[in-house]
């Protein structure tokens, strides 16, 4: 029977992050601006709530310590935390036991994202995709519902998305423009579409494309049924010229930070490609010093800046 061979390089990235990168106690990651990022600090009531959840995952792990799916929620659990490395750890784990599962690849791909290790990413979530390869789809379930209890994503829109990110981030559009073309292929509703239509439209602009840019454009409306990416439907129907950009805090998502943050990196880059350069490199400014620091529209910003030399 034909089996999956995994490579080498992630074979040894099962050995644990703290051998490998040791930094201080409480310390998740070094920014790409060289800056210290500590565990993310929770109000009491979501500590005690995922503590909770993670308490519970632990012990579905220890009822079935072989099963793929309790040790991926123990991971995932641990995340939400703002454990990351830790996390990063036990999807290692699981990927010791189960090396043909791409979830496994899929999750440690995107928590190497978290912690600024783009190129570990990028082996994780490519191997994943050559894993999914000709297979079906399936619907990822959600750690944190939406409003609707609706998951709306799926693995292989999950890889494909968190892979072009991690290329987007390194300044690499040409393979984050692929990566994002196939996600729109493999996204199979409004939610998936605009969040994949988002960057993909932001990476072809940084490419010099603006005629390939506006056709990604072209079937975004404002009469879209959003459930949760409100903050990417917004900043689309900006880019297009629909709304105003002082329509674009409108609320509706789930978490305000994080869509503040999404929705600043977004402006900040609306302002860029059109030349407004001192505006956006300010607005990201802004994003590096409020957080938080584990979203994608954070992790942008400081890549942005680090591109351009101008904290």
């Amino acid at each position: 029977m034909w089996r999956c061979l995994v490579p080498v390089a992630l074979l040894a990235a099962t050995v644990p992050l703290s051998a490998q990168d040791p930094l201080p106690r409480g310390v998740e990651a070094i920014s790409l601006l060289g800056d210290t990022l500590r565990v993310p600090e929770l109000s009491p009531a979501a500590r005690t709530r995922l503590t909770a959840q993670l308490d519970s995952a632990e012990r579905a792990w220890q009822r079935n310590p072989e099963s793929a799916d309790a040790i991926i929620w123990v991971g995932r659990r641990t995340a939400y935390l703002g454990r990351y490395r830790e996390a990063i750890g036990v999807f290692s784990l699981g990927i010791a036991q189960h090396p043909d599962d791409a979830r496994f690849y899929r999750h440690r791909g995107h928590r190497y994202i978290t912690i600024r290790r783009l190129d570990r990413a990028i082996e994780d979530l490519s191997y994943a995709a050559t894993l999914t390869r000709g297979k079906k789809d399936e619907v990822e379930p959600d750690g944190q519902p939406n409003a609707r209890n609706i998951p709306v994503s799926t693995l292989q829109s999950n890889i494909w998305y968190h892979l072009a990110l991690a290329y987007y981030l390194k300044g690499d559009f040409r393979n984050a423009a692929a990566a994002w073309r196939r996600d729109v292929e493999v996204s199979t509703n409004a939610d998936m579409q605009v969040a994949s239509r988002y960057w993909l439209y932001m990476t072809l602009r940084r490419m010099g494309q603006p005629k390939a840019a506006a056709e990604v454009l072209r079937p975004v409306t404002r009469q879209m049924e959003i459930i949760e990416n409100g903050s990417y439907h917004r900043l689309l129907l900006l880019f297009k010229g629909t709304i105003p950009a002082d329509s674009l805090f409108a609320g509706g998502d789930a978490d305000p930070a994080l869509q503040d943050a999404t929705v600043r990196y977004g402006l900040g880059n609306w302002h860029w490609i059109n030349g407004r350069k001192d505006e956006a490199l300010q607005i990201w400014r802004d994003v590096v010093k409020t957080g938080p620091w584990a979203s994608f529209g954070y992790i942008a910003a400081e890549a942005e800046l680090a591109r351009s030399g101008r904290r």
